[in-house]
């Protein structure tokens, strides 16, 4: 099965050399793929040495030249740098002359749409915000799983036939964001994808905290009809002592959380007091026994000190080294960290 939809010849962009300014995990994949629909990847930029090491895997014999070269050699653009990087990269490369009129700029954050892109539009750039709803790994995995991957697409009216057929011969599918709901999008999207990590992360450290063996194996078959169940039916799917009401079985897991993994509990909380918001909301859960439910989450989350001790606990941006801090041009898992 062809993983890249072939599109009406009309509407095709012509075949165009391609750059990458920051080869993070997402930059290098998204250019083989263009690759494989008959772009021409010429120019790669990176600063860190994992950055190197994946551009020379998914862009082999690709020159690794600054972020100016690349914008002299390409046709299309690929901009892609964390979040917090990109208005100062677009700022400094327009006003050093940088960027060429007629020039495709494409970013893939999903927090910003096109305006961030206004000094290189009035420098004569085409702007496009084009942003992969996938969590990417820097390998050639990812160049696979684009296949079917949603993208956020922002983009003037008259470039947009250009961006959704960019995005579809990349193998995705185009899903037009307003300029306006950005923020909210990719919101939606970090609470989706980057708080389930953590939630799984933590599920696996108390199950063998409780001396489950293998917590992944146990876990894979309840998270994915978990998940299928409510990608199809949204909160009718939700289960548990809290869409029950069983306050007791809830406040017995506050104990035990308290005790084993302190760092857990406040987590814990927020997301029953979500649940028994939805399950009352849905009717699932029975007024008379709200009453009981809500008072034991009410209980206070531990105060800093506690939540620093107790085993599997990590620290507040749950990060275990300092050797984890990614690089200023690594974009992260989430089309840009995302």
């Amino acid at each position: 099965m062809n993983a890249h939809p072939s599109t009406e010849a009309q509407d095709r962009p012509a075949r165009l050399t391609v750059g990458v300014v920051g080869a993070g995990r997402v930059g290098p994949a998204l250019a083989a793929s263009l690759q494989l629909a008959g772009h021409r990847p010429v120019a790669v930029s990176g600063v860190s040495d994992a950055s190197v090491r994946r551009a020379a895997e998914l862009l082999p014999d690709v020159p690794l030249v600054t972020p100016a070269e690349v914008l002299a050699r390409a046709d299309l653009v690929l901009l892609t740098v964390p979040d917090d990087a990109l208005a100062d990269l677009v700022r400094g490369l327009a006003e050093t002359g940088a960027v060429r009129p007629g020039q495709l700029l494409v970013h893939t954050s999903g927090r910003y749409g096109t305006a961030v892109l206004d000094p290189a539009t009035r420098a004569g750039a085409l702007p496009l915000a084009l942003h992969p709803a996938m969590t990417f790994t820097g390998t050639s995995v990812d160049v696979q799983r684009l296949a079917g991957c949603s993208f956020g697409v922002t983009a003037p009216e008259e470039l947009r036939m250009a961006a959704e057929a960019l995005v579809i011969e990349m193998g995705g599918e185009p899903e037009w964001i307003a300029e306006s709901a950005r923020p909210l999008y990719h919101a939606a999207l970090a609470i989706g994808a980057n708080h389930l990590v953590t939630l799984v992360a933590q599920a696996m450290e108390l199950l063998r905290t409780a001396g489950v063996e293998a917590p992944d194996r146990m876990l894979g078959p309840l998270l994915g009809a978990a998940l299928d169940n409510a990608l199809r039916s949204g909160d009718a799917a939700l289960t548990g002592p809290v869409a029950r009401g069983d306050a007791g079985t809830v406040a017995a897991h506050v104990a035990e959380l308290r005790r084993h993994a302190p760092g857990s509990v406040a987590g814990y909380l927020a997301m029953a007091r979500a649940t028994a918001d939805r399950a009352l909301a849905q009717g699932l859960l029975k007024p008379e026994l709200a009453e009981d439910l809500l008072g034991v989450l009410a209980g206070p989350a531990p105060d800093a000190a506690e939540a620093s001790d107790g085993p599997g606990t990590t620290g507040p941006t749950g990060r275990t080294s300092a050797d984890d801090t990614p690089h200023p041009d690594d974009d992260g898992p989430t089309g840009g960290d995302r």
